[in-house]
């Protein structure tokens, strides 16, 4: 793990913006497609405002999301939504987007039903993930039910997870996706947050699942 500190977070999400594009554009020298999976959430929202406008080949570029809930792609708790709004505008507009959510199939269906498609986007070229200061990432939630069966090294690409207390369900990429990628990037912001990727390190993967997926990767934070 490499850990980058930044001023601000202004000053985060346009240089992180500018190396994110900077290894897509890297990527397809050499690959006729590449796979660039992101997170939901409020965290990235500034990063893809400044990414969607980035002047590489983006009809080329694959995005997908690390994790979705399961609700419709017009609902306001829809990362797809996010997506449609932040990133998927200006230039981005042109990237191929995968949406995780199927109406009238289960995120246990849609899971299996889509697995096979992700797995042929692999190894993922770009990873951008965020993290909870529970140290979840993607959906991979500690405690959660599916969360070993999608930790597992023999997991398929999609895996469903239910978390306690929720009553929507999800779908996320499982751990051997996120840890397979190419290039992989963790955005934190704030003490709290700082505090619990350094504890991550050092406990079971089932405990804290952003640890058993930061080998290699970079953290970004900015108070």
């Amino acid at each position: 793990m490499r850990l980058i500190e930044y001023a601000d977070r202004e000053v985060l999400a346009m240089d992180l913006a500018n190396l994110i594009a900077g290894e897509l554009k890297n990527a397809l020298l050499s690959h006729d497609t590449v796979s660039f999976a992101v997170p939901g959430g409020t965290t990235p929202g500034p990063i893809f405002d400044s990414l969607s406008a980035a002047n590489l080949d983006w009809a080329r570029v694959q995005v997908m999301l690390g994790d979705e809930r399961w609700v419709a792609p017009d609902h306001e708790m829809s990362n797809a939504r996010l997506l449609r709004n932040r990133l998927l505008v200006g230039r981005a507009a042109e990237a191929a987007f995968t949406p995780f959510y199927i109406d009238g199939l289960t995120s246990a269906e849609a899971a299996e039903t889509l697995s096979p498609q992700i797995e042929s986007r692999l190894p993922l070229s770009v990873l951008l993930l965020g993290m909870g200061a529970d140290m979840h990432t993607a959906s991979l939630f500690p405690g959660s039910n599916g969360l070993e069966a999608a930790m597992a090294a023999d997991a398929p690409a999609l895996c469903p997870i239910d978390v306690d207390g929720q009553d929507i369900g999800r779908i996320t990429l499982s751990r051997r996706v996120l840890e397979g990628a190419m290039s992989k990037h963790l955005v934190i912001f704030g003490d709290e947050k700082r505090a619990a990727v350094e504890q991550a390190q050092s406990l079971p993967a089932l405990q804290a699942p952003i640890g058993a997926v930061l080998n290699e990767a970079t953290v970004h934070w900015a108070p």
